[in-house]
């Protein structure tokens, strides 16, 4: 019977919506503009910075490397899909949103965030065999295998996606189209329907716990099994700098995982919680760890840090001549 009534409710889709930003808080959307406009441009410079330096150092083409491209291409479609829109809402230039825009916009934010939570899995499985098995690193982490990882994550994140699309174009609207928030979110969406969204409550419970949630749980694993290895390593030595590249790597999934998971569980059962706190942590998840991941990274991993000075010297002596 659902099926067989669709075609009537297509005609209950809002062709647009509009996006209000950060509700009870109209009167300082310039003002959080500025941090928000600033946090982006250092994701895009710090993000490319990164990405050029890698690709343009062959003794960089390994695969912790590799994956720390893949992780800031991540971090720029993230950024570029959220923050643009998100400005010309806060700036009131654009708060008109279409909705099959709204439904891409909403599909690409959560396809890269999966994606990207693979990947730091990824680099924890990397820093795991590195450190507990590095006789075996270069055999067990070839070229091939690198690359199929990317295709894994990407093919994940598209079947995990899908779903959400459908279950969102079979409600009907009644008309609502005004959204409080910045972008589109799968939640805040089907908010606006005027039919019992629970279904899709507990799709995005089922698909978060099960691609992201999994994935920190493996990763806590394996960070177990890292500190079990290092605790039994002989030689001292080897631990601080293996600890090193550890460490920056937590701080990267602390930052990623932590807003996520407190924006994504509140929406949906954060009756209590202010809806402006709800929406400046949604605005958060998609710009701080983009502008912080290649800082972290740049500045903790040496010869990172040393690539980029040496382009950036190359620059200036470029621009002398």
């Amino acid at each position: 019977h659902g099926v067989m009534s669709a075609p009537n409710l297509s005609g209950s889709h809002p062709t647009f919506f509009i996006l209000v930003g950060i509700p009870g808080m109209e009167n300082s959307h310039t003002w959080i503009s500025i941090p928000v406009c600033m946090m982006y441009s250092a994701a895009l410079l710090g993000n490319l910075v990164l990405l050029v330096t890698i690709l343009k150092e062959r003794s960089l083409h390994e695969p912790m490397y590799i994956f720390l491209c893949m992780l800031a291409v991540c971090d720029l479609l993230l950024s570029t899909a959220t923050v643009p829109k998100t400005l010309g809402v806060l700036w009131s230039l654009s708060t008109h949103i279409s909705f099959s825009g709204c439904l891409a916009q909403m599909f690409s934010i959560y396809f890269i965030f999966v994606a990207e939570s693979a990947i730091l899995l990824a680099m924890a499985f990397d820093r795991y065999i590195a450190i507990c098995n590095p006789l075996r690193y270069t055999a067990v982490l070839t070229r091939s295998v690198v690359g199929k990882v990317g295709m894994a994550a990407l093919i994940r994140s598209f079947c995990i996606m899908l779903p959400a699309i459908f279950l969102l174009k079979r409600l009907p609207y009644c008309g609502h189209n005004i959204m409080p928030h910045t972008y589109c979110e799968h939640i805040g969406v089907a908010r606006l329907a005027c039919a019992d969204i629970s279904v899709n409550i507990w799709y995005g419970v089922a698909a978060g716990f099960l691609s992201a949630g999994l994935d920190a749980v493996s990763i806590a694993v394996s960070y177990v099994l890292i500190l079990r290895c290092l605790w039994r390593l002989p030689s001292p030595c080897a631990s601080p700098k293996a600890l090193h590249t550890c460490g920056s790597h937590l701080c990267v999934i602390t930052m990623f995982y932590m807003p996520a998971f407190f924006s994504f569980l509140a929406h949906r059962f954060g009756q209590h919680v202010p809806q402006h706190v709800l929406i400046s942590f949604a605005n958060l998840y998609v710009v701080v760890p983009p502008m912080l991941n290649p800082i972290i990274y740049g500045v903790r991993t040496r010869q990172i840090w040393e690539h980029v000075a040496h382009l950036l010297r190359l620059g200036g002596l470029g621009s002398r001549a």
